[in-house]
């Protein structure tokens, strides 16, 4: 049976300081959970984080990777220097990095292999736009971003690598898919798996990122291809996240 995860992403919010006490908040707050849990912060405060962290199970990510393992790539961090400071996740091919910085399926993909590399696990955020979605394109649009890392990576990769399905649509709008459109398309995406691996496809977590709270967590979390949440705005208040924690 797949363990799930809940995963926070702070984005570009909060100060060393902010960021420290919400991690203590949530270290103590934890209590006994099943699920994994986890927080993306900014790269400038990994150490920091880390060390709050250090004796709670709350695993660390980045919100990116370098599509390079090394050299002249001015401002980027690399797959060896995120497992140096002790990040266990990275995200990649986040919809905003997507959208606002350029990201293709492609160097989504470099990003992927540079993470899993040095042993950070990869989470690849795929979903559609609402335009997409309008004309039907959400399962194509799907394919093209599975695909490009499935034929850098090999599906062998992703027994050890998280999905998560974000609808651009719902990110930070408020707006929420229904339980059963983020059921079907978390199932979408389990049989494409499935269709070149069974075994990886009956591993891998696929989580949910899309306006999670604590009042549609439960549902969301009920859904039998969904193996938990992608927080984002939630993630930044220590109730709420933890009620999201405790919800699965």
């Amino acid at each position: 049976m797949r363990q799930s995860l809940i995963m926070g992403n702070w984005k570009m919010n909060g100060n060393l300081q902010d960021g420290q006490q919400l991690a203590k908040a949530l270290a103590e707050g934890l209590g006994e959970v099943q699920q994994e849990v986890a927080v993306c912060v900014p790269f400038v405060y990994l150490s920091g984080i880390r060390d709050v962290l250090a004796s709670s199970p709350i695993a660390l990510g980045a919100q990116n990777v370098a599509d390079q393992a090394s050299g002249a790539y001015t401002g980027e961090v690399s797959a060896t220097m995120l497992a140096d400071i002790g990040a266990k996740y990275a995200l990649v091919g986040h919809s905003e990095r997507r959208s606002y910085y350029g990201d293709t399926n492609q160097t989504v993909a470099n990003r992927f292999c540079q993470a899993q590399k040095q042993n950070v696990i990869p989470v690849l955020c795929v979903g559609e736009t609402l335009e997409e979605r309008e004309q039907d394109r959400t399962f194509q649009v799907v394919d093209e971003q599975l695909d490009a890392v499935i034929d850098a990576a090999g599906i062998e990769a992703f027994a050890n690598a998280v999905i998560a399905y974000e609808p651009v649509w719902a990110i930070g709008t408020g707006k929420t898919a229904s339980d059963d459109q983020a059921q079907e398309v978390h199932k979408y995406i389990r049989e494409r798996i499935a269709a070149r691996s069974q075994a990886i496809a009956d591993k891998v977590q696929i989580l949910y990122g899309g306006s999670v709270k604590a009042d549609n967590a439960k549902a969301l979390f009920a859904m039998p291809d969904i193996d938990g949440g992608l927080v984002g705005g939630a993630s930044l208040d220590a109730k709420g996240f933890l009620q999201i924690c405790h919800s699965v």
